[in-house]
């Protein structure tokens, strides 16, 4: 993560801070706008340009260019906190110590310490009185003691009460009874790019820091950051440390979590992205009821990109939305009449561009009611309402670590079932067991074996539970035929052990 000061920096401090909520209204109203008046005049045919004329103005006074940041900042400031994490790790197993441990003990000439504490750093935003704080996954991932340091330099203990890995996001809730400070979400929908905004966090673990910049794009895709690709780009200064801070906007909302930057130095170059508040809000709201995990629709369907030849084949003007390749019997989607060879343009009237902006935009609709998606079916267009739920969780999962000296040994496998295709981002339909997790020191890590891939075939046994693969491995003595789903590729293989 990391991000460059901006070239240029806000207008002079008034000596006199603002007063009241009136004045800061008035402030950013002046502030946030500038570049929209001169716009406006060119679309007043449009019937847009009133709006705009009364939310975004220039400074209409030396007074008002004068103004500062700081009421807002001090408002703030008392919700973002500092995330120390740590976790003790083995040290690898070096050869030589066998021999000096042979010869002069496990404590003598020549011995290292086994273990080492691995420590992160990030920021969080305190988004309820009760110590509820969000910031990113990859911040805590695998941390075992995490501390959060607020900027009046109190510190308290915390746990993660809910992780979102296809996010990027996590939630964790401070061990005290006292009452903190907290921010609002705001609507990241009403967003425009140009807007200002402020970046507060801990970068490279200097203390809090505030940065100032615009909205530089929104609906960011295919950036390689989480599963749910639609980010808000920025060029607030963005560095490590950063990471899980908030992105605030006029009105002092939380309108994105501060995630990663675009970097090839390491340095800041002012393309950072944050994670937009509608996202931050489903992860928040599964939290405050004591849920272990998101809960998001399943559709029950494989979309595609709509390629420049497809686009052109169909008629449209432009690659937009996303073909459906496949749709599960009785699933959501074909309850709704989503057929193969559809393309879908909209979700809730909401525009789709690409696989990416399809799969944020369903993600937000929730597990109750309907959603409404809008396609293209050969020269029609028409709108079809989409049940909305879970994935099932049928079969069951049945999470399994492979014990024996096999092939397999030290790979954890689980049942293949609609919520697992989901999370692992496979197509839906598939059956079999997938390998969720290879210890990169057993024996399965040695034949190649990786997360991902899906177990068809042991010695011509189809596998469909991780019981029939746990137990055909074992029976297959010295030798193990198998079949072997990797990315779609279907391998056949014969092992020897």
């Amino acid at each position: 993560m990391t991000d460059k000061n901006l070239a240029f920096s806000l207008l002079p401090r008034r000596a006199t801070p603002l007063h009241g909520g009136a004045d800061i209204r008035r402030f950013l109203s002046a502030i946030a706008g500038a570049a929209f008046l001169a716009f406006a005049g060119l679309v007043t045919a449009s019937g847009q340009t009133t709006a705009l004329a009364q939310t975004r103005v220039l400074p209409q006074s030396d007074e008002e260019v004068k103004l500062s940041y700081a009421p807002l900042v001090r408002e703030a400031a008392g919700a973002v906190v500092n995330v120390h994490g740590a976790r003790v790790s083995e040290r690898p197993r070096d050869h030589m110590e066998d021999f000096f441990e042979r010869f002069f003990g496990g404590g003598g000439f020549g011995a290292m310490p086994r273990e080492r504490i691995e420590r992160s750093l990030g920021s969080g935003v305190i988004v309820d009185e009760h110590g509820l704080v969000v910031t990113n996954y990859h911040v805590v991932e695998g941390m075992t003691e995490l501390r959060v340091a607020l900027v009046d330099r109190r510190e308290f203990d915390a746990e993660v009460v809910l992780r979102d890995p296809r996010s990027d996001l996590a939630m964790l809730q401070i061990r005290s009874d006292e009452h903190f400070p907290a921010l609002e979400l705001g609507d990241s929908e009403d967003l425009e790019v140009g807007d200002i905004v402020l970046a507060i966090g801990n970068p490279f673990g200097v203390g809090q820091t505030v940065t100032q910049g615009i909205v530089s794009a929104l609906a960011r895709t295919q950036v390689g950051i989480t599963d749910y690709q639609f980010f808000i780009q920025t060029d607030a200064a963005i560095n490590p440390g950063n990471s899980g801070g908030a992105l605030l906007d006029m009105n002092g909302r939380v309108v994105g979590i501060n995630t990663a930057i675009y970097s090839r130095s390491g340095g800041s170059h002012g393309i950072g992205f944050a994670i937009p508040a509608a996202m931050v809000h489903a992860v928040v709201e599964s939290a405050r009821i004591g849920a272990d995990r998101v809960r998001r629709p399943w559709l029950g369907a494989s979309v595609q990109e709509v390629t420049p030849d497809i686009a052109e084949s169909v008629g449209l003007a432009r690659p937009s939305g996303v073909l459906v390749t496949n749709v599960v019997e009785n699933s959501p989607a074909d309850r709704a009449g989503l057929r193969r060879g559809d393309i879908i343009r909209a979700v809730e009237g909401r525009n789709i561009d690409d696989a990416d902006a399809f799969g944020y935009r369903f993600a937000l609709a929730g597990v109750e009611g309907m959603a409404q998606i809008g396609i293209l079916r050969g020269e029609r267009a028409m709108d079809l309402d989409v049940p909305l739920m879970p994935p099932p969780e049928e079969p069951p999962r049945e999470t399994l670590t492979i014990s024996s000296r096999t092939p397999l040994g030290g790979a954890t496998v689980m049942n293949i079932s609609p919520a697992v295709a989901e999370e692992h981002q496979m197509p839906q339909g598939l059956e079999g067991v997938v390998v969720t997790e290879v210890d990169p020191r057993s024996i399965a890590a040695s034949y190649g074996f990786r997360a991902g891939d899906i177990i068809l075939e042991v010695n011509n046994r189809q596998i469909r539970r991780t019981g029939e693969l746990d137990e055909a491995m074992s029976a297959g003595g010295r030798s193990w035929a198998m079949r072997i789903n990797r990315g779609g590729q279907i391998i056949t293989t014969m092992l020897r052990g």
